[in-house]
């Protein structure tokens, strides 16, 4: 019998620290924002991609008995299915809080269905792969293969139905309010992290469906199928990080301009007449934060330095009144000067 390979000198065990990797940057990006639900989807991904990509070290390139090889298969399908089908709950847990009446309804019943299909799968996949290993029949993988087409595919309309109702959604919302007109740079950006997460994993997984039909049996990457499926799975394994771009992206967004539109420049105008109404003038001054700082110097002193600082907020009677357009940024209805200097 030939020597085992080292864990090292296999790809499983470089995807298996990707995933590891991906399970710190979670970490960090909730350090960053905040500790959601949604942030723990992509976390607990990664977290069944490294163990499953482990095991499967474990399963196929190591000389262990079958019967510890057959136990360690359920578990690495186990978490296989943690990996792949939990991402799909990333679109079903914002569909989760936008959807309504009917529309609510009818996707929660296609996505427990399918998911209910995809588990049903994913099981089957894991008996044969039983079998097989028991049996050492490498005939079994031929089924197994053809169970992966039905996994993937099933995978993939799943996410595409949660792309339809998340971009009508957008879609929507973007032309029927005001306040989405004014931040169409939000739906925007919505519309297009959403098409690109369902590219991605659509993609991946008609394309790996296609690839299991010509693959070898086991786990290795023996002819150009195999490998092109090992490189696509690769991308899947990197796909957490994507999320959490789009995390980091969203909270920048919505927490560091007032009102979280100050950033999109697509949604403010351009035009820097003078002769604009009051009610405009009311409209763009909202959401400022206006403080006079008046600097008392010379015989009351309360500190070391000799002066004191009095903020007064810009609501007061001190606050001024007039607000002259060319101190405003036209590209996002921010007020430039929001600080007024008195020396007493």
């Amino acid at each position: 019998m030939s020597t085992p390979l080292v864990y090292f000198e296999v790809s499983w065990s470089i995807l298996s620290v990707i995933c590891m990797c991906n399970v710190l940057f979670g970490c960090v990006v909730c350090g960053i924002t905040s500790f959601t639900l949604l942030a723990l989807v992509p976390i607990i991904s990664s977290a069944g991609g490294a163990i499953a990509c482990g095991l499967c070290y474990y399963i196929y390139y190591l000389p262990y008995p079958a019967v510890n090889r057959a136990v360690a298969s359920v578990f690495g399908d186990l978490f296989w299915l943690v990996q792949e089908a939990g991402l799909l709950f990333y679109s079903y847990m914002i569909l989760a809080r936008v959807l309504r009446g009917i529309r609510w309804r009818v996707f929660a019943g296609l996505f427990w269905v399918l998911t209910l299909g995809v588990i049903v799968t994913r099981v089957a996949i894991a008996v044969y792969r039983v079998r097989s290993i028991l049996d050492d029949n490498h005939q079994l993988q031929v089924i197994i293969n053809y169970l992966h087409i039905s996994y993937f595919s099933l995978m993939a309309i799943l996410e595409c139905i949660s792309a339809y109702f998340l971009i009508t959604i957008f879609t929507n919302a973007r032309d029927t309010s005001f306040q989405a007109a004014m931040k169409i740079g939000l739906f925007r950006y919505l519309t297009r992290s959403t098409e690109v997460r369902v590219g991605i994993l659509a993609v991946q997984g008609i394309l790996r469906a296609i690839t299991h039909s010509f693959q070898t049996p086991g786990q290795r990457a023996d002819n150009i199928a195999s490998q092109l499926d090992r490189f696509l799975y690769t991308v899947f394994c990197l796909y957490p990080v994507l999320l959490f771009i789009d995390l980091l992206a969203s909270k920048l967004r919505f927490t560091t301009t007032p009102n979280g539109s100050s950033s999109y420049g697509n949604g403010a105008t351009s035009s820097r007449s003078k002769g604009v109404s009051t009610g405009r003038r009311e409209n763009y001054s909202m959401g400022r934060s206006e403080h006079v700082v008046e600097v008392h110097g010379g015989k009351t002193m309360l500190d070391k330095n000799g002066s004191q600082e009095q903020i007064i907020p810009g609501n007061s009677s001190q606050a001024t009144s007039e607000i002259d357009l060319e101190d405003m940024d036209t590209r996002g209805n921010v007020i430039k000067k929001t600080v007024e200097f008195k020396v007493v």
